[in-house]
């Protein structure tokens, strides 16, 4: 008697779990099993709706050309918008792009900015792994451009991410 009611409730936990899992979990795990399609939809529904997760997710998958062409203009639009909300990795992405000229014209000095708020954000080995970024990023900036870097990151830093 005790492990059929041990069997029943486990497979209501089970049940339960599954049947709270967010869309953006749904979603990631779409993505994972390769379904890009389903992926898409689902970011792009959850996107619209102002998810900065599934904005910068939506960025990744055209970036990499997963389920729609590769366009990074379109990626890049779709970081931004999560860049706006303070998403760590959105920044990131968005200083992969201005680092190595995908989708924008090559910009150490909005490299530098956008990586510095990612690692503002992140915490453990992404955060070291962001300032090690932002520190190969500043080795190929003059003085003054990491002056103007620094200062665009402060100006966006205060007008909490708007207007970068």
């Amino acid at each position: 008697m005790t492990r059929a009611i041990l069997s029943l409730s486990i497979g209501l936990l089970l049940t339960i779990g599954t049947v709270w899992a967010s869309p953006l979990e749904d979603t990631t795990a779409a993505n994972t099993r390769g379904d890009h399609a389903a992926t898409l939809k689902a970011f792009q529904s959850l996107a619209a709706q102002g998810n900065a997760e599934a904005q910068n997710s939506l960025g990744e998958l055209y970036a990499k050309g997963q389920g729609v062409p590769q366009d990074y203009a379109q990626a890049r639009q779709w970081y931004e918008k999560a860049a706006a909300q303070g998403n760590a990795l959105a920044q990131n992405n968005l200083a992969e792009l201005y680092f190595a000229g995908l989708g924008v014209p090559q910009d150490y000095v909005r490299a530098y900015l956008w990586v510095s708020l990612a690692a503002v954000h992140m915490k453990g080995d992404e955060q070291k792994q962001a300032e090690e970024n932002r520190n190969d990023v500043a080795g190929r900036m003059t003085p003054e451009q990491i002056t103007e870097a620094k200062r665009l990151t402060q100006q966006c830093m205060a007008l909490k991410f708007k207007g970068c």
